[in-house]
């Protein structure tokens, strides 16, 4: 039986971006890089109980004093655990890699809400994206950017980035038919309609995939970890490699509480907006 030669032809095609593009992917990986190192500094420059008092606040004003409490007390549990550098940079790589997804996310997600055949055309490229094995996107990281901390962003972004698209959309086209209308009325134009009208109602939809953008990114960073991402997956994968179930499960518990953080917060502006 005839085999389709699928792999050969995604090798061939791999390398030839990576010979094709390796001026572009030498730029992209200095300027990732810069980020990450520039906000790595930035989040040390503060001592730990003081960022932790930062974030604190933070959660005070967007959630409640019990959820900044409950913040402050399991990030003092994490710096407990000796596990503040590993979290810092985890706190890098997460944010850097939600900064890029939602800033392509949502221009293709805006595009595709105002235009029904970029709509049908994406919507089936998405559904692929949020089905591939997360393990898969690690495999063409490697040969654009080699091992380490821009791979890992690469990676992240590309598993995390469908949730910012599918929801601005969403959010966008499920606003009201009546609105519209009454906008184009008013003598709107296209692009006063956009950010007068349909983002502002569309805000909650939107700000959800960002969360969503936010908790996939925090997962894939994790896995992140088996092509030098560091970080808490960095410490999670030692643990496995050294079958050191402790520190393994100190460094698992210091993933859920940055997780609860990050979906705390994120939830309770998406509840204001909706108010």
């Amino acid at each position: 039986m005839y085999r389709l030669p699928l792999g050969e032809w995604i090798d061939s095609g791999i390398d030839f971006l990576t010979l094709r593009f390796s001026a572009v992917t030498r730029g992209f990986s200095e300027i990732i890089d810069t980020m990450i190192s520039l906000l790595i500094n930035v989040l040390e420059f503060f001592p730990p109980w003081l960022l932790i008092l930062i974030i604190g606040v933070i959660a005070w004003r967007i959630i409640s004093i019990k959820g900044s409490i409950l913040s402050m007390l399991g990030l003092g549990l994490i710096w407990n655990f000796g596990l503040w550098d590993p979290t810092v940079s985890t706190f890098a790589l997460v944010i850097t890699s939600t900064v890029i997804a939602v800033i392509v996310g949502l221009p293709l997600g805006i595009i595709a809400a105002l235009n029904n055949k970029f709509y049908k055309l994406i919507t089936p490229v998405l559904d692929f994206m949020q089905t591939m094995p997360a393990f898969v996107y690690l495999i063409p990281a490697i040969p654009f950017f080699g091992l380490g901390k821009v791979a890992a962003v690469f990676a992240t972004v590309i598993f995390s980035i469908p949730p910012s698209i599918r929801f601005t959309a969403l959010g966008i086209r499920q606003l009201p038919e009546e609105l519209m209308e009454a906008s184009d009325s008013f003598g709107a134009t296209k692009m006063q309609k956009l950010i007068n009208v349909q983002l502002p109602l569309a805000a909650p939809t939107i700000m959800g995939g960002i969360n969503q953008t936010i908790m996939l990114a925090l997962s894939m960073v994790v896995i992140a970890a088996m092509i030098g991402a560091g970080g808490l997956g960095g410490v999670v994968w030692r643990a496995i490699q050294r079958l050191r179930m402790g520190m393994g499960f100190e460094a698992g518990i210091a993933i859920v509480i940055i997780a609860m953080i990050f979906d705390r917060i994120t939830q309770n502006i998406i509840k204001k907006n909706k108010g």
